[in-house]
């Protein structure tokens, strides 16, 4: 309903509220542990429940920096750090964020699973550990002000108590810290609460409890509340003034009852710690030292301490400024580089624009240039009749210019026994120009001339020469450029010259080949007679 649905929002928010005010802590350790020493971290975190971090995970690589960062935003306001050396165990209790810490040196301990195994008949179950525990301090009113510090410490770790306000159901255990002035050791100890009606017989109790007693070897009930019989010793405790109480409210159990006399038992669950201070230190762990039990220092050295850290604190200060300020103008400086690179980029850019505006007439202000296709000279020419100007479309000339290619020319050796390349290139059989109609209105002139001229590189014709018709090239004469020469069944220009081509000539064609043979095997003697 809508009354419930009020009322389910504002418990939540009671609650809320109720959580965010209560202190909550983390437990963990600092450095290498054992296993004992980390079974005492799990055994305290469970004294902490229900305002404390249940499973927290903690990494080599994690500093103290680390815990205190995120302490701020879980609402985490003590420390129980513990931290073991060869010698001995150490726990740091702080208070955050500002401190003090509290170093306290582990004298003894026992773990939670020693505690119950020592006793007859334990006592712990789930539900006590839903409410924080209640606090009790004894002994710590004596004269000094680190045992004053100690004692607020350890008040604000647990929630406080409203006397008037609070529920007796909810207090399940306890958790006592007696302090001894003269050894000056403080004994930790955990207990489970149980309250019993006291001033009736035990037959009576036996009966109000749920376990129904065994009477078959009574005549009458009455034996049973009159004599108590079978019964261990453990149920026939006998309790004294030190536990019996008048009850201010109704209290779970059987006979427990308002403004009746009932007894509060303790049963112990664990775990145990015998606790030394050591020292207080201010902030958390960096601060002055205000309190040490083995070291005592006069006025003076410690005046003269407080002067050196702050002599120190003051250099630091002026390492940091000085740092900042060399931080500060190195970025002044990267600006500064940063601006005159971007002017002169842009400058860099507008010069280049201005040198494609006067290179390229074809630019237009507001577009890209235009490019003229070889269609729009194509339509000039059907449309006028006659060739376009070069200056008419420069762009078309300007991309036909770069598609050429302009290298470098080769330079060629020229050999003794070789003419030069023109005539070479006007004696070839190949040729359109005047060299090759010459060789086909006279061929065996002609391929005298262009035997002699064109020798091969130091060897001899064979006699009779060879003819196209041949598959094989002989020896094979050799172009100067080096390709071979065409003759033979070799290529010229990647493909092969068929017979095919030349005996659609007619059978002229073969006489006129083999005399052009034995004109080059004539020419070739008479030059070599000459020479």
């Amino acid at each position: 309903t809508k009354n419930q649905k009020k009322a389910r929002t504002t418990a939540n928010h009671v609650a809320e509220e109720t959580y965010g005010a209560v202190p909550h802590s983390f437990v963990f350790h600092r450095g290498q542990i054992g296993k004992n020493v980390g079974q005492l971290i799990l055994d305290v975190r469970r004294v902490m429940e229900p305002f404390t971090a249940e499973s927290l995970k903690v990494k080599k690589k994690n500093v103290l920096k680390d815990f205190v960062a995120i302490a701020g935003p879980l609402g985490v306001t003590h420390f129980m750090i513990f931290s073991k050396t060869p010698s001995s165990l150490n726990m740091r209790l702080a208070r955050l964020p500002k401190g003090p810490m509290l170093h306290f040196k582990v004298l003894k301990y026992s773990l939670v699973k020693d505690v119950v195994s020592s006793l007859k008949k334990h006592r712990m179950h789930e539900q006590q550990f839903t409410h924080h525990p209640l606090l009790i301090l004894n002994n710590f009113g004596s004269d000094g002000m680190h045992v004053k510090l100690m004692a607020t410490m350890f008040q604000n770790m647990f929630p406080a108590i409203n006397v008037h306000k609070v529920s007796l159901n909810n207090i399940k255990r306890c958790v006592l810290l007696n302090y001894n002035p003269e050894s000056q050791e403080i004994e930790f100890r955990h207990y489970s609460l149980k309250v019993v009606p006291v001033g009736m017989s035990r037959g009576v109790k036996k009966l109000m409890q749920e376990r129904f007693p065994n009477m078959s070897k009574f005549e009458d009930i009455s034996e049973l509340l009159m004599k108590g019989a079978n019964l261990s010793e453990s149920e026939a405790e006998q309790d004294g003034e030190h536990n019996i109480t008048e009850l201010p409210q109704v209290y779970s159990g059987r006979g427990n009852m308002a403004s009746q006399q009932s007894a509060v038992r303790l049963t112990e669950i664990g775990p145990r710690m015998t606790l030394q201070l050591t020292k207080i230190q201010e902030g958390m762990g960096e601060g002055n030292v205000l309190y040490h039990t083995i070291i005592s220092k006069t006025e003076e050295e410690i005046q003269e301490i407080l002067d050196r850290k702050e002599a120190q604190l003051k250099d630091k200060a002026g390492r940091r400024k000085k740092q900042e300020q060399n931080v500060a103008l190195k970025k002044e400086k990267r600006e500064e580089n940063k601006k005159k690179s971007l002017e002169g980029i842009k400058r860099k850019h507008a010069e280049a624009e201005e040198d494609s505006e006067v290179e390229d007439p074809g630019m237009q202000q507001d577009g890209p240039p235009t490019v003229e296709s070889d269609d729009e000279v194509e339509y000039y020419r059907q449309a006028v009749g006659e060739e376009p100007d070069e200056d008419m479309f420069p762009a078309l000339k300007k991309r036909k210019g770069s598609d050429k290619t302009h290298g470098p020319a080769k330079k060629r050796k020229l050999s003794f026994d070789k003419p030069p390349r023109k005539d070479r290139d006007a004696k070839s059989p190949k040729r359109n120009g005047p060299g090759g109609q010459q060789h086909r209105d006279n061929p065996g002139k002609g391929w005298k001339k262009s035997r002699d001229g064109e020798k091969p590189f130091g060897k001899k014709m064979r006699p009779g020469g060879k003819t196209f018709g041949t598959k094989k090239g002989g020896d094979g004469e050799r172009k100067f450029g080096g390709r071979k020469k065409f003759e033979g069944n070799k290529t010229f220009g990647g493909q092969k010259n068929k017979d095919k081509s030349f005996k659609s000539k007619g059978p002229k064609a073969r006489p006129g080949f083999k005399k052009k043979g034995a004109g080059a095997k004539q020419g070739f003697k008479q030059r070599k007679g000459k020479g």
